[in-house]
């Protein structure tokens, strides 16, 4: 089971003048997943209480997942991604890109939201925008591959892992599978 954060950035969320809609949405569309939601909370747009409730979840609640909704765009009071990277180990450049790409397609304003996806410790963190729809799309479009990444960012390998992947571990792999991919790995360790 993954535990998961969903945190909504928002002012007006904060002082109660606006419904929490963008949170809900997350809450549903998650729940489809084996997930537990153990952490929720609204705050401003702030990046020093955006990046405290992030260090807070990972490092002593230790959650798996955390989804952030709001603050991602271009307004002078957006901060998420700046309050992320400020906390984050590593970037996970990818999902944030094919997030922007996809939805995109259906929207073309998809393309200025600057969220971004990091890795703190064992903790996945991905910035959403705060539109209720958007971050159902973009929430969509990442979700199938949200449980491989936790499990790897984890250190616990399945069978979906591709042979062929160049990481630390290659060889373990290699060694796993000799009889099936055997030219991979000779091309691979030249």
């Amino acid at each position: 089971m993954i535990t998961v954060g969903i945190l909504t950035i928002s002012d007006a969320a904060s002082r109660g003048q606006r419904v929490d809609t963008s949170g809900e949405n997350i809450a549903t569309l998650i729940s489809k997943l084996d997930v537990a939601i153990n952490a929720r909370k609204v705050v401003p747009d702030e990046a020093d209480q955006i990046a405290d409730t992030f260090k807070a979840w990972s490092d002593t609640q230790r959650l798996d997942l955390i989804l952030s909704t709001g603050g991602t765009g271009l307004a002078p009071r957006d901060v998420t991604p700046e309050a992320t990277r400020r906390i984050i180990d590593r970037e996970v450049p990818g999902l944030a890109e094919l997030m922007r790409l996809e939805s995109a397609k259906r929207n073309i304003h998809a393309i200025l939201s600057r969220g971004i996806v990091g890795v703190r410790g064992k903790t996945l963190i991905v910035n959403l925008p705060g539109s209720p729809k958007g971050v159902v799309e973009m929430l969509e479009i990442i979700m199938p591959v949200l449980p491989h990444a936790i499990q790897i960012m984890k250190g616990v390998q399945d069978d979906h892992t591709p042979p062929h992947a160049h990481d630390d571990d290659s060889q373990a792999r290699h060694d796993h599978h000799k009889g099936h991919d055997h030219d991979h790995a000779h091309h691979r360790h030249q």
